[in-house]
């Protein structure tokens, strides 16, 4: 089964905590959902570049996109 990480950019000064509070949102979705993963999380990737994100399985990944228009999306390996 392959992986999606589906994520949410953030741009400027609060970028970093709009991330983290989205993060909370995220895990909502899949405690409510019940999707087959439970993996969330998020990461500054400059001071003013942040991203949110949430992983899926692949046959879950289109009814989660359209649910929660995420910005973008790539495959996921636990190094990601």
């Amino acid at each position: 089964m392959k992986k999606i990480k589906l994520i949410w950019d953030f741009r400027g000064a609060d970028a970093h905590k709009t991330a983290e509070h989205h993060e909370i949102h995220l895990k909502d979705y899949v405690a409510l959902e019940k999707t087959n993963l439970n993996i969330t999380g998020y990461q500054q990737l400059t001071e003013m570049h942040s991203i949110a994100f949430m992983v899926v399985s692949e046959n879950e990944m289109i009814t989660v996109r359209d649910a929660l228009k995420p910005h973008r999306g790539e495959l996921y390996n636990n190094q990601s």
